[in-house]
Order: C-alpha cells, then sequence, then structure tokens
C-alpha cells in the first residue's frame, strides 16, 4: 500500500488487489493485471493519458472517500500537479510492488519501463524546446507573412 497527501492534507492509501483491479475492469473496462496489453500497451496509455489515470486512482481511492469526508465529484479538486504527480509515483509503486509480490516480474518491469521511458521522454522534449531560437522563428515567419503580403499587393 502507497499513500500520498493531497493538495487539503487528506492521506490517502492507494492498494491494488483483486478487489480494486476488478473494480476499476468493472468501471472503466481496463484490466490493470495486464500493463503489457492493448496497442498502444494500458501502462504507456496510463503514463500519457492523464484524466484516464485520475480515474484510475479515483476508483483505487474510492472506499477511502466517505472516511475522508469527499465524495467523487470533489476527489479531482485535490489532486493540483504535485499531488497528481505523488499520486502517479504512488500508483506506479503500487503496481510493481503488487506484480513482483505474485511473481510476475516481468508486468513489474514494464512498469519500470514505462517510468523510465516517461523521464526520457520529458528531458528530450525538454532538450528540443530549449534549443529553439525564438528570434529565428520569429524572423522566419515574419518574412512568409511578408512574402505573402507582398503577392496579395501584386495581384
Amino acid at each position: 500500500m502507497k499513500t500520498f497527501k493531497d493538495n487539503a492534507g487528506h492521506d490517502w492509501h492507494l492498494s491494488l488487489n483483486i478487489g480494486t483491479a476488478m473494480l476499476v475492469k468493472d468501471r472503466l473496462d481496463i484490466d490493470l493485471l495486464q500493463p503489457e496489453k492493448g496497442d498502444p500497451p494500458l501502462i504507456t496509455q496510463l503514463g500519457t493519458d492523464e484524466y484516464l489515470l485520475a480515474q484510475v486512482i479515483s476508483l483505487l481511492l474510492e472506499s477511502q472517500f466517505e472516511a475522508q469526508n469527499v465524495d467523487a465529484s470533489q476527489i479531482y479538486q485535490f489532486f493540483d500537479g504535485p499531488t497528481f504527480a505523488r499520486a502517479h509515483e504512488a500508483f506506479y509503486e503500487e503496481l510493481i510492488d503488487f506484480f513482483q509480490s505474485r511473481g510476475r516480474s516481468d508486468r513489474a518491469m514494464t512498469v519500470q519501463k514505462q517510468k523510465k521511458l516517461i523521464m526520457a521522454s520529458v528531458k528530450a522534449a525538454e532538450t528540443k524546446v530549449d534549443g529553439i531560437n525564438v528570434d529565428e522563428v520569429v524572423e522566419k515567419t515574419m518574412q512568409k507573412v511578408d512574402a505573402d503580403l507582398q503577392k496579395l499587393l501584386e495581384a
């Protein structure tokens, strides 16, 4: 069981077990016990679709709503950027622990690789964006605008 705190100070406990996996499967038609399945694989979908991941995490926390005096519509209000990052990390760690504990190191490795892929992708995107020469882009854009305007004036 992994724990994280939201922006309102609530402690949340993420727990993946057969019951919570079945709840997610019944409600969202997502099989958390087969993260490598799909195109793209489920673990990739969860890593790139934050709305989908938020729905999954919310379902995993659902049994705690009453104790926290929260309902399903309120839970997302407590998930700002830093909270969602903590929840995402807790979710991955819970998946890894679940698969390792039942002898499915292949699936645990799938989750670990997805974490590394996300980090590498973010780093690559940062490098690419950092390499953009804003002045050059503006100059090229203005040259094209000028050329298009000149064509209009000559027509």
